[in-house]
């Protein structure tokens, strides 16, 4: 029962040695996330085509939920980028953005999250997230940022424009522009330029007049709440935002109650539920694989231990917990958690003294955002997910395998050309066909002895020992239903085109499974050998295999032997030289040739 506690409720672990020092670490870092978290939230919400304070919301209670269901001692839960304009994608076509009714299909979605991430952690399905290859989410994630940041450019030209894929959205602007508002285009491409010299150019700025390294880190973080304050203060001072004085008024944020975040029900309608089934499956997946690769690397930096299956239950019950305090789906953010960890968060205290923080922005200081512009929050938004943008991985996927540049070019032309949710989908489903593909055609050797050794290497890239009557084939890849078809031509093929060989040996040494469509190709493949007066023989054939194959029939009709090694089958196999007429073994050349065999 203790071990059970402790696995669902990491926080009686790490709660138990909880110290001052660890205190005093969690705090400060607290601080620095939560000056660089207001302004994030703020503009995620407005991504997600939410009510600025969801986005506060969105960041207290899920927060304190992952602190005590969560493993990672370093992740920053909350709205993110590519979740908040997934969420946006979703609800467009079922309400209209600033209604009643998207607001609440927004909880509801949080809500269907985060059942699924509990029921995925609770029946240990985290293993589904390696289905989605790093490539293709590199890929992913790459066409978002570039979708977010062109979907933001209408705040910062303060024209009117929609869409959810590139050319809509690029057509939607370009119509847009006559209609440009000179104040909010001076305000965003101002903020733009500030925010991207704050993280190049600031520090060492700081650092260069004897600013001392965690001072000057803590103002680093905090240029976006400057870029906020001074924007606000602009806009107020010069009465740019009201709308009764000016005919074309700078958009701003407007009215944000001043309260802890409200306790919400999300509309639980199956017709509703039907509708965001999808788009719940598909943001679950990715919120999940972006924040257990934060959390995993994170954690390596510590020799610490991050359990994927806690890690959704951790997600699933912050998501539930957005749900039901007006908030959005929220998931593990990359950059928060690069500043919490760098910070010194020792423990996941940290980002409960994170939310206590913004608990008390949303108490006193939302009254200060009203003429807050929202081309400030979409620089904010351009800025973070413009380093989210990785072109380099077109051009080594490229260079190290032509599949892998395939699927990643495939998932960014589907994202920017017809939205995320296409996107994503496409990108699980080329995934997995990618997975298939590399291991329907899995590498087969034939393999010789390494004269004087007892090891056995590709004919084709060493100098080997092979008898004439013997074949051998190194299968590396585990043998299922995809590939058994592949071996039984590979095998035929070879010894159809040589009538010396009397016996075929499969070296087992890379195979760690044998699924039943494979163990009935491999019979076959030994009843055509037999008919052709060739026997089948395998070696090197690992313990859990050979339990399976011990279970079956397969081993008694086996026309050859089950050998320990290779060195094994060849010593038995070998025909004895003739006293009379010594024989040689025949010594191919050694062949250096091109291509994926190892």
């Amino acid at each position: 029962m203790h071990a059970g506690l402790l696995r669902y409720f990491p926080i009686l672990d790490w709660g138990r040695s909880y110290g001052r020092v660890t205190f005093a670490n969690d705090l400060m870092a607290a601080v620095i996330v939560t000056i660089m978290l207001i302004p994030q939230s703020l503009a995620y919400a407005l991504l997600a085509g939410l009510p600025a304070e969801a986005g506060l919301y969105a960041s207290i209670v899920p927060i304190l939920l992952y602190a005590v269901f969560g493993t990672s001692r370093a992740l920053a839960v909350g709205p993110v980028a590519v979740v908040s304009l997934m969420t946006a994608a979703s609800l467009s076509d079922i309400a209209d953005q600033g209604t009643m009714g998207y607001a609440v299909a927004a909880l509801s979605l949080a809500a269907l999250s985060g059942v699924m991430l509990l029921a995925m952690g609770l029946m240990r399905l985290g293993f589904l997230a390696n289905f989605l290859s790093h490539p293709v989410i590199a890929g992913f994630i790459t066409a978002s940022g570039l979708l977010i940041a062109a979907s933001q450019l209408k705040h910062v030209f303060g024209i009117p424009a929609a869409g959810h894929n590139l050319p809509e959205i690029i057509g939607s602007l370009v119509s847009g522009l006559p209609q440009t508002n000179p104040a909010t285009l001076a305000i965003g491409v101002s903020a733009t330029g500030f925010l991207f010299w704050v993280r190049k150019g600031l520090k060492p700025a700081l650092r260069g007049i004897g600013v001392g390294p965690r001072a000057a880190d803590v103002l680093t973080k905090a240029g976006p709440v400057a870029a906020v304050v001074v924007t606000t203060l602009l806009v107020w001072g010069l009465d740019l935002g009201n709308g009764d004085l000016q005919a074309n008024p700078v958009q701003i944020v407007g009215h944000v109650p001043a309260s802890l975040p409200p306790f919400t029900l999300p509309d639980l309608s199956l017709d509703l539920l039907s509708q965001l089934l999808l788009p719940a499956a598909l943001i679950s997946v990715i919120g999940f694989v972006e924040s257990i690769s934060v959390a995993q690397t994170l954690a390596a930096k510590r020799r610490q231990r991050v359990d994927p299956d806690q890690e959704l239950i951790g997600l699933g019950a912050a998501n539930l917990g957005a749900a039901f305090t007006g908030g959005f789906p929220v998931t593990g953010g990359f950059s928060r958690s690069v500043v919490n960890f760098d910070a010194g968060a020792a423990t996941p205290a940290a980002g409960a003294f994170t939310a206590i923080g913004l608990a008390v922005a949303a108490l006193a200081f939302t009254p200060l955002i009203h003429d807050l512009p929202k081309a400030t929050l979409a620089a904010t938004i351009i800025v973070a997910v413009l380093g989210l943008v990785d072109v380099s991985i077109l051009r080594r996927s490229w260079a190290y395998s032509k599949a892998d540049f395939a699927a990643v070019l495939g998932t960014i032309l589907l994202t920017l050309g017809l939205g995320v949710e296409v996107g994503v989908s496409a990108g699980v489903g080329l995934s997995i066909l990618l997975h298939l593909y590399k291991t329907s055609r899995p590498h087969v050797a034939e393999v010789g002895r390494v004269p004087g050794t007892e090891h056995f290497r590709n004919i084709l890239r060493h100098r080997v020992e092979t008898v004439p009557s013997i074949l051998t084939l190194r299968i590396d890849e585990s043998l299922y239903f995809a590939n058994a078809r592949y071996l039984e031509d590979i095998i035929q093929t070879r010894v159809a085109q040589d009538k010396a060989i009397d016996h075929v040996i499969l070296q087992c040494s890379a195979i760690n499974d044998i699924d039943l469509s494979a163990l009935e190709s491999l019979e076959e493949i030994m009843h055509r050998l037999s008919e052709m007066k060739v026997q089948l023989h395998l070696s090197e054939v690992k313990g859990p295999v050979m339990d399976r194959l011990e279970r079956g029939d397969f081993l008694d009709q086996l026309t050859g032997r089950v050998f320990l090694s290779q060195h094994e089958a060849m010593m038995a196999l070998t025909p004895r030289p003739d006293p009379q007429e010594p024989q040689k073994p025949n010594t191919r050349p050694l062949q250096i040739v091109g291509g994926t065999e190892p």
